[in-house]
């Protein structure tokens, strides 16, 4: 006897008129989990790889961190050098100015991004590893998802 477990999400028919997208993303970096928000209510969970040294806000460019604080998606880019890219805002001024009492620069490039062209084979597992250079990773799959449901403008939340 054959079983068959299907579980469809449908968040958006263009066909229908209709189409819910997010207006607000929370990453939460000691869960890495990242969540779409519409009103307040979590329409979609993933499951994240973050910045090589996850631990601690982003404070200088190289550090290999995740930044944290409030930002907002600025632009999206569908030929990224990863699957699809969605810009984040960092650094804010918070972050220049700190890192400019170091004579630093703060960074830059941080992204919500599918996997690298190259490894788009190793899907979920590349979540084994925190290895972007302080960017939030998904599968491909999972960023056509998010490119489809998050428009430019939208708030980004990235708390420890």
């Amino acid at each position: 006897m054959m079983k068959w477990l299907v579980s469809i999400v449908v968040v958006c028919s263009t066909a229908a008129g209709w189409c819910q997208t997010a207006d607000t993303i929370v990453v939460l970096k000691s869960k890495r989990e990242m969540q779409l928000l519409s009103g307040g209510k979590v329409l979609r969970t993933y499951k994240v790889a973050l910045g090589s040294e996850p631990v601690g806000a982003k404070h200088f460019q190289g550090d290999h961190r995740t930044p944290e604080g409030v930002y907002r998606i600025d632009f999206r880019n569908e030929h990224s050098q990863y699957y699809k890219a969605l810009h984040v805002s960092y650094p804010n001024a918070a972050d220049r100015a700190y890192a400019a009492k170091f004579h630093n620069a703060a960074g830059g490039d941080i992204m919500i991004h599918g996997l690298p062209k190259a490894y788009a084979f190793v899907g979920a597992a590349h979540r084994l590893h925190d290895w972007t250079d302080g960017c939030v990773a998904v599968t491909d799959e999972e960023m056509d998802e998010i490119w489809r449901l998050v428009p430019a403008g939208v708030r980004v939340e990235i708390k420890p």
